[in-house]
């Protein structure tokens, strides 16, 4: 909302503008009136809009035509005032004042008007059959009162009126012509149905409408307020009742109701508690709250954002199989402005046979976005509304920023739970084999993914020890000359070459020795098709004496040519040394290790499986 309002007030000579801006402040008739009044500020705490309003009036005979453009241009509202018994100064509304004013503001960025009819305790008659016609004809004109600056009639009223078409102005909201709401504003308050209606079952039930009620107003809706509310719309229209619910078209009804009924202040806190500004659009401190990340600190989803996220995934789960279909995707993200996922996203994830994102794979997409861009994830969780569902104060307390990692390497122990490792080699090494086989995927599945459907990212759970993990791999383009920070930026390595490619191998010990050798980043030689034959390479070492030779571990063979999914014990073992890179070149070597951190995964990945369908079961 906005922060202050100014109001200007206008009309002929004499027709007591500046009587009625004096008869506000005293309270009482001035004897004495000058040409024009000083520029008054109302504060905050004495409107009833708690914002502080200014107030300016104008004169033909103290100021200029430029000046009164400079006024007009810096008004949030004009009010035109004329006298109730002079018709002149009527007429002057339309022929003068309202083209003038026009004149003088952009054609998309028109100030709305207030007609005030002055000195009404001079005629026995009211001006409204003359105000109508030309209130009809004006779509900016808010609304007309009548008042007087002798009596004191109607105007605290006038200037509170003024005050409302700012704060909550009728044009973005309602066609007064077709006398419906306007597009922009009902795909507003559709997106709002949406989030508030948490079963997604197209209505909303009493527990919902309560729920809503209270967010918007600080108070819930006593259970006879909710049917006479219902009964409402049911006189009104046959289906904007269902099953005791308040559906989509009842809810746009209600509004409708609202606004015709002078009361669209009840929309506007609607829409600003929802996070939409005067034009209607979501605002930009809505969607991207201020959130610091130190250098070398990381983003992750907290505790409760997997909550919601899962809440969320379970609302559009309709056929409760576990895995999104495309259309439960597109309904999913219909309060989007835009589709946030795109083909790839299929293989960046894990997805079930028929190619829809499975439930961890839904998680994990979450966790790369956080991890990889805050801002657009903080921008998703705004439109899924969870800074409301959760009654936080943004979407920044979704997020964990997690601690430098020199403090985790100093004290050799990590709170992280994302972990990045990149992966570089040779093109057509086998990288982006690497990565869809952490998905599950053999070759067989990943020659049917399309080029332009193919990823540079995957990201899955891994288990260490009893603990979930995400590992995030990334596959860096082979451009030896040209690698950045954000490409060497990692917890761990991957260097990959194909064994049946004598060239492979000298691109990871080029990689190695440039970037790597000296850096407490672990790293690890990934031997790819290791089903072909292993061919001599031309490097003058062998890959296995390369790695004895800087003290790394033996190159691990790797091939996705498999009749089942491709074993995941490599990364497990990959996100072990991301968590303990201390150990990277110790421990590590121990094949006890690698076995107890491989079977705790087996086992967990079962379980964390098992219990999501328990939950679903009981849900």
């Amino acid at each position: 909302m906005r922060k202050d309002v100014r109001i200007l007030l206008v009309g002929e000579p004499k027709v007591g503008k500046t009587s009625l801006i004096m008869s506000l402040v005293s309270e009482e008739f001035p004897d004495e009136v000058p040409l024009r009044a000083e520029e008054i500020t109302i504060p905050a705490d004495v409107t009833p809009e708690r914002v502080p309003t200014h107030i300016v009036d104008y004169s033909e005979a103290e100021q200029s035509d430029e000046q009164l453009s400079q006024e007009i241009s810096k008004a949030n509202v004009i009010c035109i005032v004329y006298s109730v018994n002079n018709k002149k100064s009527i007429e002057k509304v339309t022929s003068h004042w309202i083209p003038l004013i026009n004149d003088r503001t952009d054609k998309d960025s028109r100030v709305p008007l207030i007609l005030v009819g002055n000195k009404s305790d001079l005629v026995e008659h009211s001006s409204m059959e003359t105000i109508l016609p030309i209130m009809n004809q004006y779509q900016d004109i808010e609304t007309c009162v009548e008042c007087s600056a002798k009596n004191l009639k109607n105007i605290s009223e006038l200037f509170y009126y003024a005050q409302k078409a700012v704060l909550h102005p009728t044009g973005p909201l309602y066609c007064p012509e077709e006398k419906e709401l306007k597009p922009s504003c009902i795909k507003a308050l559709t997106r709002i149905f949406k989030v508030s209606d948490l079963d997604n079952d197209g209505i909303l039930n009493d527990n919902e409408l309560n729920f809503f009620q209270r967010t918007c107003f600080n108070t819930p809706l006593a259970p006879q307020a909710l049917e006479d509310v219902k009964n409402v719309v049911r006189r009104n229209m046959t289906d904007g009742v269902k099953d005791n619910g308040l559906t989509l078209e009842g809810f746009l009804f209600l509004h409708t109701l609202f606004i015709q009924r002078g009361r669209h202040e009840t929309t506007w806190t609607v829409l600003r508690r929802f996070g939409y500004d005067d034009d209607l659009e979501l605002t930009q401190e809505y969607l991207f709250p201020l959130i610091k990340i130190p250098p070398d600190c990381t983003t992750e989803l907290n505790h409760n954002a997997y909550l919601f996220l899962q809440s969320v995934f379970d609302k559009h789960d309709k056929d409760r199989d576990c895995a999104l279909s495309p259309e439960e995707v597109k309904d999913l993200f219909k309060v989007f402005p835009y589709m946030p996922w795109g083909p790839d996203v299929n293989n960046t994830v894990c997805t079930n046979d028929q190619g829809w994102i499975t439930y961890q794979g839904y998680l994990s997409q979450w966790t790369l976005t956080t991890y990889l861009d805050v801002q657009r994830s903080l921008e998703y969780l705004g439109y899924l509304g969870y800074s409301i569902i959760y009654e936080q104060e943004s979407q920044a307390a979704a997020i964990t920023v997690t601690r430098n990692k020199r403090i985790d390497l100093q004290k050799k122990q990590t709170q992280r739970s994302v972990f990045r490792c990149n992966v570089l080699g040779a093109r057509d090494s086998g990288k982006s084999g690497f990565l869809q086989a952490f998905l599950g995927k053999n070759l067989q599945r990943q020659r049917l993914i399309r080029d332009d459907h193919k990823s540079l990212y995957a990201i899955s759970t891994t288990y260490v020890y009893g603990q979930e993990k995400y590992l995030l791999l990334h596959e860096v383009m082979p451009d030896f000359d040209y690698l950045t920070e954000a490409d060497l930026a990692c917890d761990v390595v991957c260097l990959v070459y194909d064994v049946n490619n004598p060239s492979s191998f000298e691109y990871c010990a080029k990689v190695y020795k440039q970037y790597f050798i000296d850096s407490k980043t672990p790293c690890v030689v990934i031997a790819a098709k290791s089903d072909l034959h292993e061919i001599r390479q031309h490097y003058s070492l062998s890959p296995h004496d390369f790695c004895r030779k800087h003290k790394l571990h033996p190159p691990q063979p790797f091939t996705s040519n498999t009749t089942e999914a491709p074993s995941k014990d490599l990364y497990t073992r990959l996100t072990t040394m991301a968590m303990y890179p201390h150990m990277a070149q110790a421990d590590l070597k121990n094949s006890t290790f690698w076995l107890r951190a491989s079977v705790g995964a087996t086992v967990f990945a079962v379980l964390g499986f098992a219990m999501y369908r328990a939950l679903l079961k009981q849900r």
